[in-house]
């Protein structure tokens, strides 16, 4: 099972970057944000070095393009070199069109591009605040103290604890399970009051 899900996975992460740099360049809304959501922007705060990767990138495919003098191997790595550009471009593209969403109902869908996507119903939210902590981990990854880290540029900037642990998916199908979210919010703030006050009305 575990060896036809990983393709299975890796060609539909290739469609949902194509979707999410499609939405990006038309101009649409944020995905999965519906009326009296909350949209929890993290793009942000990598677009400074993602740019930076996509400008060497660039001046990489254009380099070897003047230095490989081989025809097959300048075809090879001209394509390579142009995919890389797509795919730099298009993970940022999924970040900006996908943000973490506080729902209207109280629930909370935390995600990074079309990578990861995890819904917390309402209700399972005991506690939020904002706390930066500096992972050295990538995107995605468990902690130490088995919660999960959704960082970007190393940091994350909201903890949330859940009264029972969910299941989530990562990146390359491997399920586990989690009652701490760390995540990179933007404006960690406006985040933190927002699914705090969500929580009261979900109460009253």
């Amino acid at each position: 099972m575990t060896g036809p899900r990983v393709p299975r996975r890796l060609v539909a992460h290739e469609v949902a970057l194509s979707a999410g740099l499609l939405r990006w360049l038309a101009r649409r809304g944020p995905h999965g944000v519906r009326e009296g959501d909350t949209a929890v922007p993290y793009a942000p705060g990598q677009a400074a070095f993602m740019y930076g990767i996509l400008f060497v990138s660039v001046v990489e495919t254009v380099a070897l393009a003047y230095l490989v003098p081989w025809p097959v191997v300048h075809a090879i790595t001209l394509v390579l070199d142009l995919w890389g550009v797509y795919f730099v471009i298009a993970l940022h593209a999924s970040c900006v069109v996908r943000p973490h969403v506080v729902g209207a109902d109280g629930s909370l869908r935390l995600r990074y591009g079309a990578l990861f996507d995890l819904r917390v119903p309402a209700g399972r939210v005991a506690s939020v605040r904002v706390e930066r902590r500096y992972p050295d981990a990538g995107p995605v990854s468990v902690g130490a103290d088995g919660g999960v880290d959704l960082a970007v540029g190393s940091r994350t900037t909201v903890t949330v604890e859940l009264t029972e642990p969910v299941v989530f998916v990562r990146p390359l199908g491997r399920r586990g399970e989690a009652r701490t979210f760390r995540f990179y919010a933007e404006d960690p703030a406006a985040a933190v009051a927002a699914l705090r006050a969500r929580a009261v009305t979900d109460n009253v």
